[in-house]
């Protein structure tokens, strides 16, 4: 089932000075409050693509806000990904800040000429004196059985294109600043959510703010293996540090916020300090983000790992719709223990 509470932050800098307004709200409000606040503040920003103007608004996340700022603010659109991506980086070559929205990730293939030929490459084409600002919100849809069209983890595979830019929080309070970060980065950033967290809560401010885009963060503090992690296998990843805390090993818990730019610096300060790695990953391990950053740690600290490498990733097969499959398909808490055992056994 979706989990319903989010571990506290451990790193200060990850609060604003002016914490004024700070409750606890949910990933899915965090979104909509974002949202809402740079359509009231920026003429520019405007929000596109398939439902946002559903009564239902995307999982709750544009939810009020085609009714508050109308339909030249909110747009629905046909089912035309191609097509609708196009109408966006226009716009955003135009000067406008938008905001599309794809339902799942896996409906993103369909618009991939925009965003690989055009979107991401515009501005190295013309010397940098052309800005593509958009940002493409899109949704891992795990669960109801959707199967191998719906539940796809993507983000590697965008990553893998220079000039795009992909960020994965974890967290209400990322979800909140990482959304206005990107519609303000000048870029064009991928924004990827997974449906489990939404129900997901924890403090974030009233007022707007920004999380820097490519700067990780330290989780949990631990001097015993490092895990890294992010999007919803960080949740699972904290659970099995708790479970590990209970059998006496202390495992440190990086989430990397943003998976391009990467922040390799973070990774490699934990590194150095517990010797050991595992990096717990959403989407599929063969050329995945498992594969880069162990390439980069071997890298830049190869004398400091104390064991191989080991990662936690669903098996490479389509995702099933059977839910008995499902349940066996999706990697848990126990299976990061069970990773964490294995390179805190070697060579001991």
């Amino acid at each position: 089932m979706p989990w319903t509470k989010v571990y506290g932050y451990t790193e200060e800098a990850e609060r604003p000075a002016d914490q004024t307004g700070l409750r606890e709200v949910t990933y899915r409000e965090a979104l909509n409050e974002a949202l809402a606040q740079m359509l009231e503040r920026d003429e520019r920003v405007f929000v596109i693509g398939e439902g946002v103007d559903d009564p239902g608004g995307v999982f709750g996340t544009t939810k009020g806000l085609h009714e508050r700022f109308g339909r030249a603010r909110v747009m629905d659109t046909p089912l035309a990904e191609n097509g609708i991506t196009g109408v966006a980086i226009g716009a955003a070559l135009a000067g406008m800040r938008p905001v599309l929205v794809h339902m799942r990730v896996d409906f993103i293939p369909l618009s991939m000429d925009q965003l690989i030929n055009h979107a991401a490459k515009w501005h190295y084409m013309f010397g940098g004196k052309v800005h593509v600002p958009l940002v493409v919100r899109a949704i891992v849809g795990r669960g109801w059985g959707s199967a191998a069209q719906h539940s796809q983890n993507l983000h590697a595979l965008l990553a893998h294109v220079p000039g795009l830019k992909v960020v994965m929080p974890s967290t209400p309070y990322d979800a909140k600043g990482l959304l206005m970060a990107s519609v303000y980065d000048g870029n064009p950033v991928m924004f990827i959510e997974h449906r489990w967290l939404y129900e997901g809560t924890g403090h974030v401010p009233q007022a707007p703010y920004r999380v820097p885009i490519g700067k990780g963060t330290v989780r949990r503090k631990g001097k015993d293996a490092t895990i890294v992690a992010l999007s919803h296998m960080v949740k699972l990843s904290m659970d099995a540090a708790a479970t590990l805390e209970g059998e006496g090993i202390d495992c440190e818990v990086v989430d990397l916020r943003s998976l391009s730019p990467l922040d390799d610096a973070i990774v490699i300060e934990s590194v150095k300090k517990t010797g050991r790695l595992v990096v717990a990953d959403t989407g599929w391990k063969s050329f995945g983000v498992g594969a880069e950053v162990s390439a980069r740690v071997l890298e830049k600290a190869f004398k400091e790992l104390k064991a191989p490498v080991v990662r936690v990733n669903p098996p490479d097969v389509p995702t099933p719709s059977s839910h008995v499959l499902e349940e066996a398909f999706y990697p848990g808490p126990e299976d990061i223990v069970s990773a964490v055992k294995k390179v805190l056994a070697h060579g001991n």
